[in-house]
């Protein structure tokens, strides 16, 4: 019998492998966009301290320098925010690319994986035809023989 053998075997291997480089470059952005939104997050929270500070020496007798240094804090975390949000955008960014090239890749994929499936069902197609040519032939020498 005859083995199946894939013609673009080796281009297919060749797109699985470069989908799964493309899942750990997706898993490791999609790291890095967490990673980014947890700074941010926790600069926030910093921010919101340094203003629960300034209300408070605002209340009680007023410490002009303890007030400026902490509106000094309290402009400082806002730039800081305002880095951490371009580093969250960008993060976002590069997430989307390599989603965009992972499914792009997966759809290259699967369309190699359906020429493969096709490409078998006509190597099936093909034994079952010989198959039936040779059962042919063996009924109509078989009746020959008997007439003989």
């Amino acid at each position: 019998m005859a083995k199946f053998q894939f013609k673009l075997q080796s281009v297919l291997d060749i797109k699985e492998k470069l989908e799964s480089q493309e899942k750990i470059a997706f898993g490791l952005a999609a790291a890095k966009l967490s990673k980014e939104q947890e700074t941010l997050q926790n600069l926030m929270i910093q921010k919101a301290g340094y203003d629960r500070q300034a209300r408070k020496l605002v209340e009680g007798t007023i410490r002009l320098r303890e007030i400026n240094a902490c509106r000094k804090a309290i402009e400082t975390m806002k730039a800081k925010i305002r880095a951490q949000m371009l580093n969250v955008h960008q993060a976002e960014k590069e997430l989307e690319a390599v989603r965009q090239r992972l499914n792009a890749v997966m759809m290259e994929r699967k369309t190699y994986e359906k020429l493969r499936e096709k490409s078998f069902e006509a190597f099936k197609a093909e034994l079952a035809h010989e198959e039936a040519k040779e059962v042919d032939e063996l009924v109509s020498y078989a009746y020959h023989q008997n007439e003989e």
